[in-house]
């Protein structure tokens, strides 16, 4: 209680608390969407720029991302990553301008549908092409694959680097669709509370 006689109410002490947390999760959101945006972006342009060439047998050959289509897959779901963390990092922008809390459930729904889309794109393309690279550096004795990466030791360090920002691109939007699914379910659990104060 104040010296004035007027005292905070556990309601006003808990919307304060609320809008606090709020803040934070949208800026560690927002935070993590710039991460994705930036480590997707730079993972595609690793792996789509990476070529070398090497002479075998007096033939020239030059190896390049297209060579293996699970490095192709990985270039575009990493570019569909960015795009998407691009335009959520405006929506996250814009919100945190106006002051505004996500009331809407079927807004709700749908980034928390698309951040899981793109979070099980981004692990299926890591995995994807983590499996390519690996036949690529061991090789498949039983199948007479040869060791690709004792040739191209180049092309192979830069495709590695390209998956491990991948990964990391990978793992900031599981985060974000966890950060997303925490967004839609808190809708419905303050309507139970709303509904019970009713009685």
């Amino acid at each position: 209680m104040s010296y004035l006689g007027v005292g905070l109410s556990p309601v006003n002490v808990a919307g304060t608390k609320m809008k606090l947390m709020d803040r934070k999760v949208r800026l560690t959101e927002l935070i993590l969407r710039c991460s994705v945006c930036a480590l997707a972006l730079v993972a595609a342009i690793l792996i789509a720029t990476d070529t070398q060439v090497k002479e075998i047998f007096t033939i020239q050959k030059k190896a390049k991302y297209t060579d293996m289509k699970a490095l192709v897959f990985l270039v575009v779901v990493n570019g569909i990553a960015a795009a998407y963390s691009l335009l959520h990092m405006v929506r996250c922008v814009v919100g945190m301008m106006k002051g505004s809390v996500l009331f809407s459930k079927p807004l709700a729904w749908a980034i928390f549908s698309g951040d899981q889309a793109i979070a099980y794109l981004t692990v299926a393309g890591v995995a994807a092409a983590a499996q390519s690279a690996a036949f690529a550096k061991l090789g498949e004795p039983e199948l007479q694959w040869m060791k690709i990466c004792t040739i191209y030791g180049k092309f192979c360090n830069q495709v590695g680097e390209g998956i491990a920002t991948a990964l990391l691109a990978s793992i900031g939007m599981v985060l974000i669709s966890s950060i997303s699914a925490f967004a839609l379910f808190r809708l419905y659990g303050g309507n139970k509370a709303q509904q019970g104060s009713r009685w």
